[in-house]
């Protein structure tokens, strides 16, 4: 039930940090960022970035984030969650900002995977550099508020 996260996918000219809160039991089993194929994720950064071209290889998506100044990495590294939905965590860890924000200077943009991630990151925690902060809906297709459509454009706003 204990579950952990993933180092960052970030270089020295990321600007952007998209955030999750915890790898879904998918992603952790294969060891990829957003390894669910229902998870609308990639879908969204192939519309904005890729022509809406879908590339399969997990490091050619990775390659395309960092291109675009973009990393990737969640709010929590550990947390107790039975199954994948947020909705599920308990005891949660954060990950340490603070160390980031020292390596990777550029970040100017902190934008959330989601309520879960926005609501859990420690928005006025003394010590953190204040950055731009965006909560944008989230991929899961657990969240049918809103389609996929609706998603893309709310996400190139905010990226671009």
């Amino acid at each position: 039930m204990r579950k952990s996260g993933f180092p960052p996918v970030i270089d020295k000219n990321t600007e952007i940090l998209i955030l999750g809160s915890l790898p879904s039991d998918m992603s952790i089993v294969k060891g990829e960022y957003y390894a669910n194929p229902q998870n609308q994720f990639w879908r969204i950064i192939f519309t904005i970035y890729n022509n809406g071209v879908p590339v399969g290889d997990y490091k050619i998506k990775i390659d395309l984030l960092l291109k675009n100044k973009i990393g990737l990495w969640d709010v929590l590294t550990e947390a107790n969650r039975p199954g994948s939905l947020d909705s599920n965590i308990k005891e949660e860890v954060l990950n340490d900002f603070s160390g980031l924000f020292i390596d990777y200077p550029k970040i100017r943009l902190m934008a959330f995977n989601g309520d879960k991630a926005f609501n859990l990151y420690p928005k006025k925690r003394a010590g953190l550099p204040q950055k731009e902060l965006v909560k944008l809906p989230s991929s899961s297709s657990a969240n049918t508020s809103k389609n996929v459509l609706m998603k893309v454009k709310e996400w190139q706003v905010a990226l671009k």
